[in-house]
């Protein structure tokens, strides 16, 4: 059952995590044409330059759980990387029970009455010619904890099983630990 929960945890976060990737060509070619646009013909557009702004926010807010998922996340690695494989499982096991997974619950729970007082106005950009879906950008927030929970889960799940494979007896063997 917990490999499925993994599987299906690390499907989501690879498949949203590719397709996200793909916001930072276009956030790049936008970047490229308004400069095009204010530079080379005087023509300026706050919508433009906003949505510039949301493809980064979803960039980052959508593809936070890939980046867990790899472990290309920060982390200060001083001790970490000459740490065993049953080391790195325990600190990788501690960090999301004790860090990540309190502070992914409490921030969705933070994020719920600010998300939906945004979502009862349609809350639209205070910048004249802006886009009208900040309700959207700000529903990003609580997506974005709900996809790291699940991969932090999968990922101290993950961890269990290096340490309890590490421990088992046809392990122990192997290393001539019997």
């Amino acid at each position: 059952m917990f490999n499925k929960l993994i599987c299906a945890a690390e499907a989501i976060s690879h498949y949203t995590g590719k397709c996200v990737a793909w916001f930072t060509l276009a956030m790049m070619l936008l970047t490229c044409f308004i400069v095009l646009l204010r530079y080379g013909f005087g023509i300026g557009s706050t919508a433009m330059q906003e949505s510039v702004l949301y493809l980064h926010a979803m960039v980052f807010m959508l593809g936070a759980a890939y980046t867990l998922k790899d472990d290309e996340h920060v982390r200060v690695d001083v001790f970490y990387r000459g740490f065993s494989v049953t080391k790195k499982a325990w600190v990788n096991i501690i960090g999301g029970v004790f860090f990540l997974l309190p502070f992914t619950l409490y921030t969705a729970y933070l994020s719920l009455d600010y998300v939906s007082a945004s979502w009862r106005v349609m809350e639209t950009s205070a910048e004249p010619g802006g886009l009208p879906f900040v309700y959207l950008l700000k529903t990003l927030i609580p997506i974005m904890m709900v996809s790291l929970i699940l991969q932090g889960t999968a990922d101290i799940l993950k961890n269990i099983g290096v340490i309890n494979a590490a421990r088992s007896p046809i392990n122990r063997h192997a290393k001539g630990q019997n």
